[in-house]
């Protein structure tokens, strides 16, 4: 009779399969049977959302696992967790743990070292562990100042309510429409008259180019006048006014004497009115100047 039947050797198989699936659970879990890591003991009064083989990180590097949760039905809030830490990783004299959480629920324990290192703990110390007040916790916080808000936030929304139901914001917003449509076609008249002057700007600068030379041929002919010739040409032409007015001004020559012989107005003066007096009496007896006759003429 032969031993390493078939019955056995399936046997052995589900053995060994039964074995592989329990090391692979523990390691999916984070444990590892065969590890040297050192066990500390954590005290905790609330545990919510820590479970067995959740991580446990120091300053962010995950160093360790929790092994196991111990509850004691006698004393509620005495809650002993079992934590395996590496052992390259020495923990001070006062440190904590703290279970914390991310907004995605996801919960891990942090240990928070102590101040001295000189001063360790011993294997198989316990920890004093607590809760973080993370972003959940202060969330948890402000729900009552939230609940206090609410009123507040449905009266607002009562009056936003009511606003966007009166008439006047919608013939606002017509209006609003009637101004883009303003805008639009503005903007197309605008674009319109961009286009006829990027036509118009080669003629535009052919002519600016053309006032251009006209200005530089007539600085070149203003460069090409003598200046000094013009100046002394001035100068002279001043000179003979002035000599012209002193003339005027002295009683000398002609002019000079008529425009200060006093005597030479009189004689004007009283010319004048001799003149004014033949005009008169011509008017009045033409026939003793001017007489036409005939038979002969008439002494008078």
């Amino acid at each position: 009779m032969k031993f390493w039947t078939n019955e056995v050797k399936i046997a052995s198989v589900a053995v060994v399969a039964i074995v592989l699936l329990f090391f692979g659970l523990q390691y999916l879990k984070g444990l590892n049977l065969f590890s040297t890591n050192d066990r500390y003991y954590v005290h905790f009064t609330d545990v919510t959302g820590m479970t067995p083989s959740s991580a446990i990180y120091a300053y962010g590097y995950k160093v360790g696992v929790v092994e196991s949760i111990n509850y004691d039905y006698d004393d509620p809030k005495n809650i002993v967790a079992v934590i395996a830490i590496d052992q390259k990783l020495v923990l001070p004299k006062g440190t904590k743990a703290e279970i914390s959480s991310d907004l995605l629920g996801n919960v891990r324990l942090d240990l928070i070292l102590g101040p001295n290192p000189l001063e360790q703990l011993a294997l198989g110390d316990t920890i004093e562990g607590g809760k973080q007040s993370g972003a959940m916790s202060k969330a948890a916080d402000m729900l009552p100042q939230v609940e206090k808000m609410l009123p507040k936030l449905d009266s607002i929304l009562t009056s936003i309510n009511k606003l966007l139901a009166d008439p006047a914001l919608a013939n606002t917003l017509h209006n609003v429409d009637g101004l883009t449509a303003n805008l639009n076609s503005t903007s197309q008249d605008l674009q319109q008259l961009t286009a006829s002057l990027n036509r118009q700007m080669p003629q535009m600068l052919g002519n600016v180019n053309g006032i251009l030379e006209n200005t530089e041929e007539l600085t070149k002919k203003l460069n090409d006048i003598d200046v000094a010739a013009t100046m002394s040409k001035v100068e002279q032409t001043l000179t003979n006014v002035q000599q012209m007015t002193e003339a005027l001004n002295s009683k000398k020559g002609t002019l000079g004497l008529l425009m200060h012989d006093t005597g030479l107005y009189d004689n004007l003066n009283s010319t004048m009115e001799n003149a004014d007096k033949l005009i008169i009496d011509l008017k009045e007896h033409p026939k003793r100047y001017v007489h036409f006759s005939l038979f002969g003429r008439k002494n008078n």
